[in-house]
């Protein structure tokens, strides 16, 4: 649509028409085109030699590495024994002599009772689970604890015990991505395993609780060796490695690629969700918009040291082009135009009617659009032959941000073929009604280029496997920016805000 306000200066130096003027006419507009050196008798404006391409912009993804704790399990499983340790120890005291006191004497009515304590403590299946930062390995213990010749009275008395050994492991993971542990063991019985006998309760705990000692040492000492097994490192080296790739986000029309080029990762802590050990990682990474050939992936790099996570992270930035090849938009302005042409166009001297043919669209200098229309016009007020010529529409495309309604400013005519009409076919150019059906047609093009887009786009991200990640993003946020014509088309940048995680499935 022509700026409000504004008209080209060609349109001030068009002459009035008379029924019988045309070779008047024709004179009095090669004078004015001659005094104007932007307008051209004939030939097409110069051609831009300039392609967009989209600025890369910095993105925070998130990167959740899991790391499965079965095989901590397993190990823990074939290193520490099923029977931990076996007890037989002879003339243990297992009752002390009772006592009464009588006339302010103290008088032993039973004397002490001595046996021998044999048992076997065991161990049942060990079982890791999670409590918020902890990982906590569940060591069952069960004992059967005898006591045989009990003071020559009874012969053999069984106890049994139960207890649950908990190793809670936090892990501190370094600069360099290694992963240190720290182990804190502790156990309770269940059941104390004890014997009633002469009206008390003898426990066993004390001596159960002696053995205990030198398996929760190996246990504190096998656990970060265990620990180091799950070769963190290695894991999160990979997974920096596979990020340094290209995502497709539309496979035709424009065939549009976005290029991650990471440039650090941080490290925000860890949870432990269904026995699996989940790294909140984030990486912060180029992401660079290409349009037409898959671009090479970016060239990996060594894995940096650790950086401290920021509070927020997840967040991604898209810049899109929504770029209109011109060849495609020709037949959108041509059904315009022709569209158009159903209705006069109203001229100072009378109407005018018109018809467009052989459209022909590409990107001028100075970020101007050059559109070229072969011109079949009569005026109503002539009853001679139409005017014909071919006429070129050059003009800056605007927008406001946020808009995909497109007007135009710098509107000017250039390079008229034409013999006795040329004039003619100016004053049809600049008026208010060519201008709007070009704008109009390019309007609803972007308008539906860009939701078609961004659906695409939407699809694409929903859950993409790349190798040995999945990649998946959902938008927020979205914007254009202001058009921009070039020579590898007419250009809306569009850019997508939302979160986005790569996971990490090899």
């Amino acid at each position: 649509m022509l700026e409000p306000g504004r008209r080209s200066g060609i349109a001030a130096s068009a002459r009035r028409y008379s029924p019988s003027g045309w070779a008047l006419s024709a004179l009095a507009l090669g004078v004015a085109l001659a005094g104007c050196s932007r307008h051209h008798q004939q030939g097409e404006p110069p051609h831009s030699t300039q392609a967009i391409v989209p600025p890369p912009v910095i993105s925070t993804i998130a990167v959740p590495l899991d790391a499965d704790l079965a095989g901590l399990q397993r190990l823990l499983d074939e290193q520490i024994p099923k029977t931990l340790w076996t007890i037989d120890q002879p003339g243990v005291t297992c009752a002390a002599p009772q006592h009464v006191h009588l006339f302010g004497a103290r008088l032993a009515i039973t004397p002490a009772l001595h046996c021998r304590i044999v048992g076997t403590v065991t161990r049942g299946a060990i079982a890791l689970h999670g409590s918020g930062q902890d990982i906590i390995a569940d060591v069952p213990l069960n004992a059967v604890i005898s006591a045989q010749d009990i003071g020559g009275i009874l012969k053999r008395e069984t106890a049994t015990g139960a207890a649950m050994a908990e190793a809670h492991i936090r892990l501190a993971v370094q600069p360099d991505w290694s992963v240190r542990g720290t182990v804190r063991l502790a156990y309770d019985w269940r059941q104390t395993p004890g014997i009633d006998f002469l009206g008390r309760r003898i426990t066993f705990t004390d001596k159960a609780d002696a053995r205990l000692q030198p398996v929760i040492a190996r246990l504190q000492q096998r656990l970060p060796a265990e620990l180091n097994r799950l070769d963190l490192r290695a894991k999160i080296a990979k997974a920096w490695a596979s990020a340094f790739t290209t995502l497709n986000l539309n496979e035709e029309k424009p065939p549009v690629w976005m290029q991650v080029a990471p440039q650090r990762l941080t490290y925000g802590g860890y949870t432990i969700v269904d026995r699996q050990l989940q790294l909140r990682l984030g990486m912060t990474a180029l992401t660079a918009t290409v349009v037409g050939h898959r671009p090479e992936d970016p060239e990996p790099r060594p894995l940096p040291a650790m950086a401290p996570q920021p509070q927020e992270t997840g967040h991604v930035t898209f810049n899109v082009p929504v770029i209109a090849d011109y060849a495609e938009l020709e037949p959108v302005i041509e059904r315009a135009l022709a569209k158009r042409a159903k209705r006069p166009f109203v001229l100072p001297l009378g109407a005018v009617t018109a018809h467009f043919a052989h459209i022909k669209m590409y990107g001028a200098t100075n970020g101007r659009i050059a559109v070229g229309a072969d011109i079949d016009a009569q005026p109503s007020w002539n009853t001679l032959p139409p005017v014909q010529g071919r006429l070129w529409f050059v003009a800056v495309p605007v927008n406001a941000p946020g808009s995909q309604l497109v007007h135009f400013r710098q509107l000017s005519i250039e390079g008229v073929t034409n013999h006795a009409g040329s004039d003619l076919l100016v004053e049809l150019a600049n008026n208010p009604g060519f201008a709007d059906a070009i704008g109009q047609s390019l309007t609803q093009n972007f308008s539906h280029d860009y939701g078609g887009l961004l659906g695409k786009i939407q699809r694409a991200l929903a859950a993409k496997q790349l190798g040995d990640f999945v990649i998946t993003a959902h938008i927020d946020a979205v914007n254009n920016g202001q058009l921009q014509a070039a020579a590898n088309g007419l250009y809306m940048p569009v850019t997508l805000n939302g979160t986005a995680a790569i996971t990490f499935r090899p």
